[in-house]
């Protein structure tokens, strides 16, 4: 398993092919007002290292946990992105402007996440776009948060949507997050390079009462504390937006003390008794953490990987 190293368009290592969520280093979660409260320090000392965060959906819901968990999240360490869930009947300028107002540009931030898949559960807007102006609204989003937040954005697609609007290799100069709970995301999605991947939607993880989703990057420990000390951002990406002024890079704030005392190896996620083997690979060699803590989380060299349970499809808060 080798991660492709980025190119000029965005920051993420990438991958095609993996043996399993257990070769993978860095592990995250993401998050809506559906987890309920979130103790933000037990989830950063479960070994999270970074968090996907639902802030907005279509062009008038906010959603209801988004401040508590973006502040929340910061203060505890763990790196942090927000997601936008695409309403298809709406105006992409609305929910464009509806994101902006409520995100804040947050220059050590992951970059912003469009979410797109067909929400047929919608009260108001249970049907397809064709796939010509999907694409068309998917760019206006994208170009827009990338002028605004001068970082390259983050695709999530579920399985349904990749397939039918995204397949053929549209929109691959950006980094993708896919989401596979029962096989291989290169099963699911065919020759599609991803940055990060859901493996289950049935996580359990310490600071959050029942299910989370649980997630995986695709690169190496080293190359996210890279990518955290840069603020996520890309040289050429930064340059993209001309009408942002350029803010220097704070340097990494101190850890926070382990209230179990100086002496404790900060734990991995709890593991859940059931795990699928059609996710389950060889394990590979961690390599050793900067002696430079970054600004997010890392967890620690020898930790165990994570196990993933069988989880129950469901769709997305």
């Amino acid at each position: 398993m080798q991660t492709a190293e980025p190119g000029g368009d965005h920051p993420f290592p990438t991958l095609t092919h993996t043996t399993g969520h257990s070769a993978h280093e860095v592990h995250g979660i993401d998050v809506s007002k559906w987890q309920g409260p979130i103790d933000w320090q037990q989830v950063r000392a479960s070994g999270v290292t970074f968090a996907f965060i639902k802030a907005t959906e279509g062009g008038d819901r906010l959603d209801d946990r988004f401040r508590e968990n973006w502040e929340g999240a910061r203060r505890a360490g763990v790196a942090r992105g927000a997601y936008h869930f695409t309403y298809w009947c709406g105006s992409m300028s609305d929910q464009i402007a509806w994101f902006q107002r409520h995100v804040p540009n947050d220059p050590d931030a992951l970059p912003p996440v469009l979410d797109v898949e067909w929400n047929f559960h919608s009260p108001t807007c249970p049907r397809r776009v064709s796939v010509p102006v999907a694409q068309q609204k998917m760019r206006e989003f994208l170009h827009a948060m990338e002028r605004h937040y001068g970082k390259k954005p983050i695709i999530y697609a579920d399985i349904t949507f990749h397939r039918e609007v995204l397949a053929s290799g549209e929109f691959s100069q950006y980094p993708f997050w896919v989401r596979s709970v029962r096989a291989l995301p290169h099963e699911r999605y065919p020759g599609r390079r991803w940055a990060f991947w859901q493996i289950t939607a049935t996580g359990r993880v310490a600071g959050v009462n029942g299910n989370v989703d649980r997630n995986v990057f695709a690169g190496s420990r080293a190359q996210w504390q890279r990518l955290a000390q840069s603020g996520f951002r890309h040289q050429a990406v930064a340059h993209a937006a001309p009408h942002a002024s350029p803010q220097p890079h704070a340097p990494a704030p101190a850890p926070a003390a382990d209230p179990r005392g100086p002496h404790q190896a900060e734990p991995v996620l709890a593991a859940v008794a059931t795990q699928p083997a059609t996710v389950e690979g060889a394990q590979v060699t961690s390599q050793t953490a900067s002696p430079t803590p970054p600004p997010a989380a890392i967890p620690a060299p020898d930790a165990p990987a994570m196990l993933a349970p069988l989880p129950r499809p469901r769709p997305r808060p």
